[in-house]
């Protein structure tokens, strides 16, 4: 463990700005001479004690509860004291830096949750939860970070890897003791074993992916030519006029964006400049941001006119598309072209999705909102889905790699071992069993201030 893992730290626990209770958190072995010298006494554990906060010279800072949590049983595992005051910035930051006075130091984002998954009191799954609930932009997205930090996740991890450890016995009992009475590994058991592991780990997968798009949203992008509708769809899906609609071509010059929710799956819409041959220098910084805004998205909303079609130049646009980016084609103004609205599904995977509909009138909006969510590959599977990040659906991918691998050398005791024990080292870097310092670096620095 670092030196500086057993420091103690201090920081503002509530978002910055003004509000009724402003929170400091402290942390860190040891702190009754802190609290001695704070509040001119030790608090009562796990008590709301009435106190004022002492400056250098004993005058009150501020008046407020102050919560003691000796260790080991706190959030971190460590001492924890926390403040309650008024929640002025002004006050805040003069408690703050009475602490930091005191021999505390300012804490890293995170660190008090790092220090939470050293001492044992969350797994690393169960921790990047803390981030994703507070994250959450979906109430459903809430309820899926809820789960992983309350410790879903981890527990269908922890019986992977249960079952794992078990037909790894079962195996490498007949490499290390050749010479007891122990029976060669029975084929068929083995196999029956590894297909239910690979079930469940291809349903653990499903359900990541799942999360993923909970946890990320999905990144939608609305371009097509000058003057068919798309800063109108934009206005009519957020439910609000958040871009300047008119007739002329090249109204649009910046990419105006907004977060929806569409069945609690947040999706972000972004409306860009519409994608033409100019002259004009301010649009042509517009459309070259189109495309970069094209390079990143998840889906593409290529958005024509009803009555006229997809023209050359929708084609010339759909030629220039990233192969990996699935996109639809909408046809909007179906008001004017007198269509009615109608959708039809591609006819192979990589094929184009084509949707009917009026930004003017909503008609035809649901079809869209469908067949995003078809594209995201979302399905309503019930409230037993957990939030999963990238790291975790590539170790679940590996993990599962290793198995279909294992399945191909099931006759070959030592390489189906070690194929087994590879499954169990990607899944056991999911909770953090096996992390390295630099990957626990990378994710505890994005938590906030203070948590």
């Amino acid at each position: 463990m670092n030196p500086a893992d057993k420091d103690v730290i201090a920081a503002i626990a509530t978002a910055p700005g003004s509000g009724g209770i402003g929170v400091v958190r402290v942390s860190g072995p040891g702190l009754a001479a802190l609290a001695m010298q704070l509040l001119g006494k030790l608090p009562q554990s796990r008590v709301a004690t009435h106190a004022a906060f002492l400056g250098e010279g004993g005058q009150p800072i501020d008046d407020g509860i102050a919560l003691y949590f000796p260790a080991p049983a706190s959030y971190t595992g460590d001492d924890v004291l926390e403040l309650q005051g008024h929640g002025g910035q002004v006050v805040m930051q003069m408690l703050l830096r009475r602490c930091l006075a005191l021999g505390a130091r300012l804490a890293e984002p995170g660190e008090f949750t790092r220090r939470a998954f050293l001492n044992d009191k969350l797994d690393l799954a169960q921790a990047e939860g803390v981030a994703d609930l507070i994250e959450a932009a979906t109430e459903t997205a809430a309820r899926c970070a809820l789960r992983s930090l309350r410790g879903e996740f981890s527990a269908l991890i922890d019986d992977l890897v249960e079952r794992l450890i078990e037909l790894r016995m079962l195996v490498e009992a007949t490499l290390d003791f050749p010479e007891e009475d122990i029976d060669a590994v029975d084929r068929n058991r083995a196999q029956e074993r590894l297909a239910r592991l690979r079930a469940e780990l291809a349903q653990a997968l499903a359900k990541g992916r799942q999360g993923s798009v909970l946890r990320t949203g999905l990144q939608v992008v609305l371009a097509g030519q000058p003057n068919v509708g798309k800063s109108s769809l934009l206005n009519r899906i957020a439910g609000e006029e958040l871009a300047i609609v008119t007739a002329i071509p090249g109204t649009t010059r910046d990419a105006v964006r907004q977060t929806i929710q569409i069945d609690g799956v947040p999706v972000n819409v972004i409306d860009t400049a519409g994608l033409r041959e100019t002259r004009d220098e301010v649009e042509a910084i517009g459309i070259s941001r189109t495309w970069q805004a094209i390079e990143r998205a998840d889906v593409l909303l290529l958005v024509v006119d009803a009555a006229s079609g997809v023209a050359v130049r929708d084609r010339e646009i759909i030629a220039r598309l990233p192969q990996r980016l699935p996109h639809v084609v909408v046809f909007n103004k179906i008001d004017l072209a007198g269509e009615p609205a109608h959708t039809t599904e591609p006819a192979n995977a990589g094929g184009e999705t084509y949707v009917w509909l009026s930004a003017k009138t909503g008609e035809g909006l649901d079809l869209l909102r469908r067949a995003l969510l078809s594209i995201a590959g979302w399905q309503a599977t019930g409230e037993d889905l957990f939030l999963a990040r990238e790291r975790h659906i590539v170790a679940l991918a590996r993990a599962s790699e290793c198995l279909e691998r294992a399945e191909i050398v099931l006759g070959e005791t030592e390489l189906f071992a070690e194929e087994l024990r590879l499954a169990q080292h990607e899944l056991s870097t999911i909770t953090g069993e096996h992390s390295a310092d630099d990957l626990l670096g990378e994710i505890f620095s994005r938590f906030c201030v203070g948590k």
